[in-house]
């Protein structure tokens, strides 16, 4: 996880100077941050903190203004078949005329290359990831006659379906039922079970402690990473957000607790 200066070897991700501008307005600010697998790893910050354009960042989806990225000691564009990426599901079009086996099996197509249409290997994999996210009966189903948890789950299980080393998840629980989000989350954690690392955008400080193995804390600079325990303390939660200092006050003890009964 992050913060291990004993580390021997690439780590799998590495941020080093990392800069995004929007024009002349900057978005996140020489960020240095290294992420190892296996593990659940956290981005965690206020609105506007630049939490998903670290992510875009990473996979070439907006421009540095300065800095690199590397995964496994390598730039993105050699490694991007070992990535997977679940976006905000706000940004996609849920009226597209698509059936949910259509978009899981987009995960297959790194594997596939230019030439090849999945097959009945692919397809069996698409069903089992639907299976692992619950939704093996609506596999014919238009996606946006799912609702909104349903959506989510489809597109980890896309990601799945590309059978990645490391996945990055953009606000993942955002707007999604009980029943989605602990559905994810038993996924998530079966996949740090396998050794992969799984990047989470964050916006629930009362449960990283208990779900997260690592954090990191942004507001456009990086305010401190490591181990969720030593992370979320009152003191960086102050650094990190303008908030009412009881919540942070309140939230820090929670961690602290939590951290005792482990």
């Amino acid at each position: 996880m992050a913060g291990e200066d004993r580390h021997q070897g690439p780590h799998t991700i590495e941020f080093h100077d990392v800069t995004v501008a929007y024009g002349r307005r900057p978005v996140l600010w020489n960020i240095d941050l290294a992420i190892d697998a296996p593990g659940l790893f956290a981005i965690i910050g206020p609105n506007g903190a630049g939490k998903s354009t670290l992510l875009k960042a990473a996979l070439g989806l907006v421009p540095l203004a300065g800095g690199t990225v590397t995964f496994f000691g390598k730039p993105f564009a050699d490694v991007r078949r070992r990535i997977g990426y679940v976006p905000q599901r706000e940004t996609v079009d849920w009226d597209f005329p698509v059936s949910v086996m259509d978009v899981v099996l987009m995960g297959t197509y790194p594997r596939l290359g230019w030439f090849r249409r999945p097959g009945p290997a692919e397809r069996d994999c698409a069903r089992a990831c639907l299976g692992r996210v619950g939704l093996a009966d609506v596999a014919d189903r238009q996606i946006g006659r799912l609702s909104g948890g349903q959506q989510q789950r489809v597109f980890l299980a896309r990601a799945l379906a590309q059978q990645a080393d490391v996945y990055f998840l953009d606000e993942p629980l955002a707007g999604v039922d009980a029943r989605s989000q602990d559905q994810i989350f038993r996924v998530l954690s079966e996949l740090r079970g396998e050794g992969r690392l799984v990047v989470v955008v964050h916006h629930d400080l009362r449960t990283a402690a208990e779900w997260f193995d690592g954090v990191a804390l942004v507001d456009m600079r990086l305010v401190a990473s490591g181990p969720t325990a030593s992370v979320l303390t009152s003191d960086n939660l102050r650094r990190t957000y303008a908030g009412p200092l009881d919540v942070l006050d309140e939230i820090g003890l929670a961690v602290e607790q939590a951290r005792r009964t482990r």
